[in-house]
């Protein structure tokens, strides 16, 4: 059964306790990584200059401690392979919906199931909907 390296429990560990259960469940059925739980201003104001987000600090769900937001994608990692983030963020969003946890994912903001009709994609991303 896959795990999570220390890296990833350390990213995780920065998140809300909703996507801590998640993703502690989700490993147990497809292997993943924690890329980025918090981010700090520094962080959050560098991703945002490198096109990695549309938010400045503060206004991103990374930026709260913990993190409202979790980025995190199959392993081994291919940033090239929509469709298996894709079948991922599937299994993460049915996992979280059958924990009671409402989630949005970057790779449909808008939950319409529509996977590319987004004007920025961040397949990656994983946030608690409040």
């Amino acid at each position: 059964m896959p795990g999570f390296s220390d890296r990833s429990k350390r990213n995780l560990s920065e998140c809300d306790e909703r996507l801590q259960k998640v993703f502690s469940e989700a490993i147990k059925y497809f292997d993943c990584v924690v890329i980025c739980g918090h981010r700090s201003k520094a962080e959050q104001n560098e991703a945002f200059r490198s096109g990695k987000s549309k938010l400045r600090f503060p206004q991103s769900k990374h930026n709260r401690m913990p993190s409202l937001a979790a980025d995190v994608m199959p392993y081994p990692i291919d940033w090239n392979d929509r469709e298996r983030m894709t079948l991922f963020a599937g299994r993460v969003l049915g996992i979280a919906q059958m924990m009671g946890v409402t989630l949005r994912w970057g790779g449909d903001w808008d939950r319409d199931t529509e996977v590319r009709d987004n004007r920025f994609d961040d397949l990656v991303h994983f946030e608690i909907v409040e």
